[in-house]
């Protein structure tokens, strides 16, 4: 039986979301909201062109995409709007069925105001938590280091992951610029996180060719892979990411907007899926780049000619790939295939 492929049923369909960006993912009633609570001049003071202005509909590249979230970074500097921005970003997902998500930040960049780096993260984690208490989702956090920043600064903030290990922090992460800032020079930050059996997945082959994962896998030991669009380029590179079932963690919009890939009907999404590589379908940002999880699994059937049997593996990958425990992984895994039983049942 073939299942038809609508937006209803993705919408309904248990997804999670594995890759997305506190400071991306504002709503614009709430940049309103948060800018006339601190005297802060936005862009427009109206919702829908606000919104507009904030999407990367026509940036050149991975740095004038980073630069709209100067704007975002300057209405979260206090530990009240990063709590609020956070509950929110899981309150959306939770209503579009997405089941357990990673939200992932840089603390450092909310200390503008000396909020003191602990509250940067315990802020946000009050929100994720009062979000599952009120909705049907799991929730964690990932800190970034920042590739431009003093490497310094990254062992800094992997202490600090460290520190909140088993208190709602799964992973450490690498964001930021990446052509001329080589992830080996943050490798003491991971291996500070690796040695306290945390996870590590790092953004790579995204604005930089496959020597950037490579970088990633071989020097500071990622667990998964942030975009990796450009593993593509090397075959070699590509079989050792299947063979030891490396998760991508795929952002089709977002690649389109800052020309990692030309269009979302070139993205190698297709092809990683057919060679049996790990993926899993996010959003990035869903203020920049304007989308839901569920907008990615349209365009991947729209686009990229998924199926929903396709779709449907797609996102089981997502919960296999997971930060947490074996035994709490089994129960979301056992519960996604019973809901999806029951969705295809109706067909």
């Amino acid at each position: 039986m073939t299942v038809p492929v609508t937006r209803d049923r993705l919408h309904r369909l248990p997804k999670t979301e594995l890759h997305v960006h506190l400071d991306g993912s504002l709503r614009p009633q709430t940049m309103l909201e948060l800018a006339d609570e601190h005297a802060i001049r936005l862009p427009s003071s109206d919702a829908t062109e606000l919104a507009e202005h904030m999407r990367a509909h026509e940036v050149r590249n991975l740095e004038e995409y980073l630069e709209k979230f100067r704007i975002t970074l300057s209405l979260m500097q206090t530990g009240n709007a990063m709590e609020r921005v956070a509950f929110e970003l899981a309150e959306d997902n939770a209503r579009e069925n997405v089941r357990y998500i990673e939200v992932r930040y840089s603390p450092t960049l909310h200390t503008a105001q000396r909020l003191p780096l602990t509250e940067a993260v315990e802020a946000p984690l009050r929100g994720l938590a009062r979000a599952e208490s009120q909705y049907d989702i799991r929730t964690a956090l990932i800190i970034c280091g920042i590739r431009n920043m003093d490497p310094a600064t990254s062992r800094d903030l992997a202490d600090l992951t460290v520190a909140f290990k088993g208190r709602g922090v799964v992973a450490f992460d690498l964001a930021g610029a990446e052509y001329n800032y080589p992830a080996k020079k943050h490798r003491d930050a991971f291996f500070t996180v690796i040695n306290k059996n945390m996870a590590t997945t790092i953004h790579a082959g995204e604005a930089y060719g496959p020597e950037s994962i490579h970088q990633a896998l071989h020097y500071c030991r990622a667990n998964r892979i942030g975009h990796g669009t450009r593993l593509i380029e090397d075959p070699d590179l590509m079989e050792y990411v299947r063979n030891f079932r490396i998760p991508l963690e795929i952002c089709l919009t977002s690649n389109v907007q800052t020309h990692a890939v030309p269009s979302l009907a070139d993205h190698p999404l297709r092809r990683y899926y057919d060679e049996g590589l790990v993926v899993t379908l996010n959003t990035d940002n869903r203020l920049m780049s304007d989308t839901t999880v569920t907008d990615e699994y349209w365009r991947a059937h729209e686009h990229l000619d998924f199926s929903w049997e396709e779709l449907v593996r797609v996102a089981r990958m997502g919960f296999e790939s997971a930060f947490i425990s074996w035994e709490d992984k089994k129960a979301l895994l056992a519960r996604f295939d019973a809901e999806v039983t029951a969705l295809e049942s109706e067909v």
